[in-house]
């Protein structure tokens, strides 16, 4: 993966390489289940034990429990996977992209249109 040495940080982004796909596999996997009603209703009656059904770390649990997104992220979630989660929480991508950027969502919103032009 020498390609990736060649690019540079991008603020407020975590890279999601194999390391962290194996640090995050118990959280996307469970987050992956957040698709069916069955899955968040068993997380909604007892979200700690769900967590410990996917053999989740403490800091993911910790980060679950505080909705923490970004922490999550450093915790090997996968957008696509937390997006299952967040969902969840009444938050959207937008949302997402405002807190990795320190936005408003409304000024992400403005960015995205501008970059669009």
């Amino acid at each position: 993966m020498t390609y990736l040495k060649d690019k540079g940080n991008i603020p407020g982004t975590v890279l999601f390489d194999g390391s962290m796909a194996i640090k995050g596999y118990g959280l996307n996997k469970m987050c992956y289940t957040l698709n069916g009603q069955a899955g968040r209703d068993e997380f909604k009656a007892d979200e700690q034990a769900y967590c410990d059904k996917f053999g989740l770390s403490d800091a993911q649990k910790k980060a679950v429990q505080e909705r923490d997104v970004l922490a999550l992220l450093n915790e090997g979630g996968s957008i696509y996977y937390l997006a299952k989660f967040v969902g969840m929480l009444g938050l959207n991508m937008q949302d997402i992209g405002a807190m990795q950027t320190g936005m408003s969502v409304e000024e992400f919103k403005q960015m995205l249109v501008e970059a669009g032009k």
